[in-house]
């Protein structure tokens, strides 16, 4: 790796926990210079405005929480094992976060629906990722005869996703636990009811 790459590195990963926690518009140049310790002519030097870094600090954090729940993923044997790992995992969200600052997908989401285009498009494309992995999973799952031949793999993928980011957002802005409780409970249970 290059040297200049290293730097165009060290600029992404110290932005993507400050865009996280303060989203787009919350985020300065100078806190990025601050974190940095660069100037904002090094930091322009690596990328063309604010809106690139934002960018590849959203693919940096979506990377980092799929590349975690991939290798909890791969350590289980069934499908049905395969998708109790997201309630398994997300129930201890708020005690031991994946990323400070919380999902990257709803914290991206939630501010740049109607005021960053790029950026929505990217949470669009990470959400399409991870729903196709879970019907991915599903699928694989009724061929081998392990899931209700009949279940909808996209329609499931639809709802495990919206229980789990409806529940971070509600434990993460009440700061308690009790939502994703409840929420990962009936997860849970949806999850062994596709049990053929």
């Amino acid at each position: 790796m290059s040297k200049a790459d290293r730097t165009r590195q060290v600029i992404i990963e110290k932005a993507a926990s400050i865009f996280n926690h303060k989203g787009y518009s919350g985020t300065s140049m100078n806190d990025i210079m601050d974190a940095t310790g660069l100037t904002k002519g090094c930091i322009y030097g690596n990328f063309q405005n604010k809106d690139e870094i934002a960018i590849a600090a959203f693919d940096y954090n979506f990377s980092y929480v799929t590349s975690i729940m991939r290798v909890k993923i791969l350590e289980k044997q069934s499908a049905i094992e395969k998708l109790l790992t997201y309630p398994d995992t997300y129930r201890d969200f708020i005690r031991i976060p994946f990323i400070a600052g919380g999902c990257p997908i709803l914290n991206t989401s939630t501010e740049a629906d109607d005021t960053h285009p790029a950026l929505k498009k990217r949470a669009v494309s990470a959400l399409k990722f991870w729903q196709t992995g879970v019907e991915k999973i599903i699928a694989r799952g009724i061929e081998a005869k392990e899931i209700r031949s009949n279940t909808n793999g996209a329609e499931f993928a639809v709802i495990l996703t919206s229980l789990i980011e409806g529940a971070v957002m509600q434990a993460k802005i009440t700061g308690r636990s009790n939502e994703l409780d409840v929420t990962m409970d009936f997860l849970e249970k949806l999850i062994k009811n596709l049990k053929a």
